[in-house]
């Protein structure tokens, strides 16, 4: 079964961002940017993940990846 899976960690981390920086950009709260960052996320909220985008100036594909599970 294929799913979707974050590596929001790894963006963030070779693009030096920390996740404290991402969530002030955002205007998303520290527990959910660390929520993705450590991918406990069980439903992917549209809003956010644009916010998010936006924030980092990226594509969704840059921080989602489709994974065999």
């Amino acid at each position: 079964m294929k799913v979707v899976r974050f590596c929001l960690k790894e963006y963030l981390d070779s693009h030096n961002i920390s996740r404290y920086e991402l969530s002030k950009r955002a205007g998303i709260g520290y527990p959910v940017i660390d929520g993705y960052y450590k991918n406990k996320v069980y439903r992917l909220d549209g809003y956010n993940l644009g916010r998010i985008i936006e924030a980092l100036n990226c594509q969704l594909t840059d921080i989602l990846t489709v994974v065999e599970e």
